[in-house]
């Protein structure tokens, strides 16, 4: 029932924004220099790394300019980017990855290699039974999670502070996972995104 919703629903979702993300890859284009999609390496299920598409918000090669976390006020977005951000329109791509069997539209948010070494802890490991998806328990509690990682040490922040409550977050969705509690979660999560920014 999961992946059957999750086909139907992304396949659905990407025919309807196409003409949308025609016009905003249009202003991705005009704004700065660098392609439309921003493609990273993500830990999926099982450990297995996949590529995540986004569109991209910030200058072209920032991995080599800085850190692969956003923080507060970060001078790499570009000013289409901080529009994308702030309505999270650049999250919509990620559809194709669920379409494709990397993500679900519910589960732990999928990091960046370099955090995998925090899977390897046995409270964790179950973590990585289940796909990743683009909403989860830890995503709607830190929703503005980059006003947390200001100055120097935000790669320090994020790890040892804000990471292990997320990992906490992702193992009870593990535990409780359900269709009706993925509803549940994709219901609240557009509820906040209206709320937040008081459409």
């Amino acid at each position: 029932m999961k992946r059957i919703f999750d086909i139907v629903a992304s396949l659905l979702g990407l025919v309807i924004i196409s003409p949308f993300l025609l016009i905003v890859s249009i202003l991705i284009k005009l704004d700065s220099e660098g392609p439309i999609f921003f493609k990273q390496w993500r830990i999926g299920k099982d450990g297995k790394q996949f590529r995540i598409y986004k569109l991209r918000t910030m200058v072209q090669d920032t991995d080599k300019i800085g850190a692969q976390i956003t923080k507060a006020n970060d001078t790499r977005i570009t000013r289409i980017g901080k529009f994308l951000r702030r309505y999270e329109i650049d999250e919509l791509p990620t559809l194709i990855n669920v379409l494709k069997g990397d993500m679900d539209i519910v589960g732990p948010r999928p990091e960046v290699p370099k955090y995998l070494k925090h899977y390897d802890n046995l409270k964790y490991r179950e973590v990585l039974s289940v796909r990743p998806g683009i909403t989860d328990l830890g995503t709607m509690v830190f929703r503005d999670e980059a006003k947390y990682l200001c100055g120097q040490n935000h790669e320090e922040i994020y790890e040892k502070e804000i990471l292990p409550h997320k990992l906490d977050l992702y193992l009870e969705y593990v535990h409780n996972r359900s269709f009706l509690f993925d509803l549940k979660i994709i219901l609240k999560t557009i509820a906040l995104i209206l709320k937040q920014r008081k459409i």
